[in-house]
């Protein structure tokens, strides 16, 4: 009998954490009125996971189901991307950093690492130029400028002259190039589907936030939270000098990796937020 009942709890204790661990679509209303998608998961140290220009919080799917086993992970949609509405504006650095701000003002009080990868970062630095550092533990940046020097080095290949692709296929051509490990096709016509659902204005917006460079090295200075730059070869110099002169930044550069290398490589991208935590955010 004593055996039933301990195998029985075991099973209920087991059904729970399954339970936390199972993502749920949440969503919440930013002071300009407009109504924004988060995945959610697990329990305990939250983590919150933002997106770069066009892409869903579903991208981060493979770091939701294996980091909700020990962390509350909140993956989210920025305005015009994902589940959440597309609304006429706000598609500037001020607002989209508001719009994180307001993001964790629905979270439990204890601040959250906070995983920014490509327009992420920017979008997450223009949070932390306007509204501080103070609602964060720490901070991983991913794969995008910060304003150090040198700047990113100009495209390998110059736009060609002539008419250009349907919006589509340009959209198909920039979602596979994303990645340097190949991907399922249905997932990446999914993939694609959803950036498209960003309108034309709206992306071309994204792209041209009209601040200096000087903005975003000003706003990464201003953080004193453990940070982590974490970027491919093309960002090596502004990861070697932000790690020299940055009193709380170390950084990482990983070779043989696409944009999106956390989809390439999840596993060795969850445990590097997993030693991060243990070693930067556990004291």
């Amino acid at each position: 009998m004593r055996r039933a009942l301990a195998i029985a709890a075991v099973l209920l204790i087991a059904a729970a954490h399954a339970r936390a661990a199972a993502p749920q679509d949440r969503f919440f209303t930013t002071s300009d009125n407009v109504r924004l998608h988060y995945i959610e998961a697990g329990q305990g140290r939250t983590v919150v996971l933002v997106p770069g220009w066009s892409m869903p919080a579903w991208i981060f799917q493979r770091q939701i189901d294996d980091l909700a086993r020990n962390y509350h992970v909140v993956a989210f949609d920025p305005r015009g991307q994902g589940d959440s509405t597309i609304p006429p504006t706000g598609y500037d650095q001020t607002r989209r950093g508001q719009d994180i701000a307001d993001l964790l003002a629905n979270l439990p009080p204890e601040p959250p690492l906070l995983v920014a990868w490509s327009l992420g970062v920017l979008d997450t630095l223009a949070y932390i130029h306007t509204s501080g550092d103070a609602r964060l533990a720490g901070l991983i940046l991913v794969d995008n400028s910060v304003g150090e020097e040198p700047p990113p080095p100009p495209p390998k290949q110059p736009m060609k002259p002539g008419p250009k692709l349907p919006r589509e296929v340009m959209m198909r051509n920039f979602v596979k190039g994303m990645f340097a490990r190949p991907q399922p096709q249905p997932w990446l016509d999914r993939l694609t589907a959803t950036a498209l659902r960003l309108p034309q204005r709206a992306a071309d917006a994204l792209l041209a936030y009209p601040v200096p460079r000087s903005f975003w090295k000003e706003a990464v200075y201003a953080t004193r939270k453990p940070l982590l730059y974490l970027v491919r070869p093309k960002f090596a110099g502004q990861a070697e000098n932000l790690a020299a002169h940055h009193p709380s930044a170390e950084s990482l550069v990983w070779r043989d990796v696409g944009h999106a290398l956390f989809v390439d490589e999840p596993a060795r991208f969850n445990a590097l937020i997993r030693d991060f935590i243990a070693r930067r955010l556990s004291r």
